[in-house]
C-alpha cells in the first residue's frame, strides 16, 4: 500500500509540474555550459532551446535516455534533469526544479532570448583555462602561418601569445578552430571562435581520436 502511494504522490508530482510548465514558452538561446553525465564524465556544451521545464542540448556526447544529468550554464548557474530523447548532434532533457527556481529561469531564459533584439551587452562569462599543450600555430587566409603559444582559452575564445598583430576582426585559425582577432595586447591577440558548434567538433574528433 505504501509503494502504491509513493508512486500516485510521483505521478501526481509529475503531472502538476508539468502543467506549471505549460505557463512557460521554450526560446531560443544560445547558452555554453559544462555537462556531467551520471558516469561523472565532463564535457562541453551548448543549449539552443529552453524553458524551465526543458531543453535542447547540443553536445558531443549524448549519453541515454533516461540517464540523469547536470549542467552547468553561464548566466544561469547549475540545472539537473534527465535526458528524454536524443537528436542530431545532442540530446533533449527535462528539467527538475522548484517552482520558485522554475519563475527565476523564465525571468532569466527571456533576458537572454531578447539581449539581441535590445542590444545588451554579451556579459561573458566563460571560464578561461590555461591547456596542458600551449604551443600551437594561427594561419591567416593568406597562407602566412605563426607560431604562437596559448595563454588561456575558454569555450568562446582565446588569449595568444603572437609576435604579429593582425588586423581587429582578421579571419584566423588557432589549430584546427576558425576564429576572429577581437583584441590586441602588449603580447599578442584576443581571438573569438566562429562558432561553438565547431569547437564541439572539434571535441569530437579528439575524443574519437582517443
Amino acid at each position: 500500500m505504501l509503494i502504491h502511494d509513493l508512486t500516485f504522490d510521483n505521478e501526481r508530482q509529475a503531472v502538476q509540474q508539468a502543467a506549471e510548465d505549460d505557463r512557460y514558452q521554450s526560446v531560443r538561446v544560445s547558452v555554453l555550459g559544462r555537462y556531467m553525465l551520471a558516469d561523472r564524465r565532463e564535457f562541453p556544451c551548448q543549449i539552443i532551446d529552453m524553458s524551465p521545464g526543458g531543453a535542447r542540448v547540443i553536445a558531443p556526447v549524448s549519453g541515454d535516455p533516461g540517464e540523469k544529468i547536470i549542467i552547468y550554464l553561464d548566466h544561469l548557474g547549475r540545472v539537473e534533469g534527465t535526458i528524454t530523447g536524443l537528436i542530431d548532434g545532442g540530446f533533449e532533457m527535462t528539467l527538475v526544479s522548484s517552482p520558485r527556481r522554475r519563475d527565476k529561469l523564465a525571468a532569466q531564459l527571456t533576458w537572454l532570448a531578447n539581449k539581441d533584439l535590445l542590444n545588451l551587452p554579451e556579459d561573458r562569462r566563460h571560464e578561461r583555462v590555461v591547456p596542458d599543450i600551449r604551443h600551437s600555430s594561427i594561419l591567416l587566409e593568406d597562407g602566412r602561418r605563426y607560431n604562437c603559444k596559448i595563454t588561456d582559452i575558454s569555450l568562446s575564445g582565446a588569449a595568444v601569445e603572437l609576435d604579429v598583430r593582425p588586423a581587429l576582426g582578421t579571419p584566423v585559425t588557432l589549430g584546427r578552430m576558425r576564429a576572429r582577432v577581437v583584441r590586441h595586447f602588449q603580447d599578442g591577440i584576443a581571438v573569438e571562435f566562429a562558432s561553438v558548434q565547431e569547437m564541439l567538433t572539434v571535441v569530437q574528433q579528439n575524443l574519437s581520436m582517443n
